[in-house]
């Protein structure tokens, strides 16, 4: 037996031995994420070309993590009182519904800054039960000893859409213009529901509707007295408000500081998808339980280190070369948060728990307000790679507390 306490075969056996169930989840993380990836690109080149404004692009990217922060320990409480197969092929719906929403809206021409708002903050509360949901249900399916594997598998998934979303979708908008990105993720979001409701697994309703807000305030006293669950929440925390926003000014620099076009603003996107896939199958093959924690709080310092190395770069291939970085570092870092907390949290809580990550991955929008406000005083460049160095500085600063992980 290895130290991830799994037998000593082949990835490829290895892989032969995951449920189909696992599959179906993995399926619809990936097309989730390729859409999210693509509508993230496609209107960042479109609010910049309408407004001028690096905040009001950073606001757009903000609304799609902003549920995060204000529903997700409920939503994690909430998933407890229905099937939680059935609720996952229902947010689905819902995404593929705002995606014919804009589709209509922009085929008859009518497209507004504001539409772009509204559905980026839909589609966060869809993304805001991605880990009381869909990974929670994972975990059930691959087991306790196989959360790891899981996980990288999946993030491995999430970042070849990263390479996948943003090229499409720049070759959608300078090609047949946004209304048919928006036309292809209703399809794929149709294909989704479709892989949703073939999961056997079910997870039934285990707590009543008085009992939500109650189990809701449990989670959060669990995660504060376990010096280890909260360790790992403090760095979701510096990552999401330091480190992820910079992603919003993938569009502005590209554009201002690189010269590029929708197409070249598309590939130099998917750059940072290439390196967090190659990542994800990285750990996938090789990384074991004494790995964790090294791997969760170094794929932080790296980002960190390698965004400010993008945003200062002085060419599109040292942009993507420091965006392969990024990539990189990004995969660990994703791979880690939710196993981590999936493998600390007691077992009959981690519905809540994963909730609770939520609520500390919706943090990004205090970095996103002010990265957008920061780029539009001092220039995206520089915005972006100040905001990295203070990340840095604040993971210096909270040593003490995460190295308990």
């Amino acid at each position: 037996m290895s130290k991830n306490n799994t037998p000593d075969i082949p990835f490829q056996q290895l892989l032969r031995t995951i449920p189909a169930d696992y599959w179906r989840l993995w399926y619809v993380g990936m097309i989730i994420s390729t859409v999210r990836w693509l509508e993230t690109v496609v209107m960042g080149v479109v609010v910049y070309q309408q407004t001028g404004s690096a905040f009001i692009v950073a606001m757009m990217t903000m609304l799609r993590l902003l549920p995060m922060g204000l529903f997700g320990a409920f939503l994690g409480a909430v998933a407890e009182r229905f099937d939680r197969r059935r609720t996952l092929a229902g947010m689905v719906a819902l995404l593929a519904l705002t995606s014919t929403s804009l589709s209509i809206i922009a085929w008859l021409g009518t497209l507004e800054v504001w539409h772009f708002a509204v559905a980026s903050f839909v589609n966060g509360c869809g993304w805001a039960t991605d880990n009381p949901l869909r990974r929670t249900i994972m975990g059930e399916v691959m087991g306790r000893d196989r959360m790891a594997t899981a996980m990288a598998l999946d993030v491995g998934a999430a970042n070849s859409s990263r390479m996948v979303g943003p090229t499409v979708g720049g070759l959608l908008l300078a090609g047949v213009g946004i209304e048919g990105a928006f036309v292809l993720s209703v399809a794929m979001y149709a294909t989704a529901i479709a892989a949703t409701l073939m999961v056997r697994a079910h997870m039934p309703a285990t707590a009543g509707a008085d009992a939500v807000l109650a189990r809701t305030w449990e989670s959060i006293v669990v995660v504060a007295k376990d010096q280890r669950l909260a360790a790992i929440m403090l760095v979701t925390i510096i990552y999401n408000v330091f480190a992820w926003p910079f992603t919003s000014m993938i569009p502005v620099i590209g554009r201002d500081q690189l010269s590029l076009g929708p197409e070249g603003v598309g590939l130099l996107t998917s750059v940072d998808g290439a390196g967090s896939f190659v990542g994800a199958v990285l750990l996938a093959l090789w990384l074991t339980p004494g790995w964790h924690a090294r791997a969760y709080v170094g794929g932080v310092a790296v980002y960190l280190l390698s965004l400010i190395a993008f945003a200062l770069a002085p060419g599109p291939l040292s942009a993507g070369a420091a965006l392969l970085l990024t990539g990189l570092a990004g995969a660990a870092f994703a791979t880690l948060q939710a196993t981590t907390v999936y493998l600390a949290a007691p077992v009959e809580m981690r519905s809540r728990v994963m909730g609770v990550l939520s609520v500390c991955i919706g943090t990004g929008p205090i970095g996103f307000v002010w990265l957008g406000w920061l780029a539009d005083s001092i220039g995206a460049p520089y915005a972006t790679a100040l905001t990295g160095a203070m990340g840095l500085l604040a993971l210096a600063a909270t040593w003490p507390l995460w190295r308990r992980i």
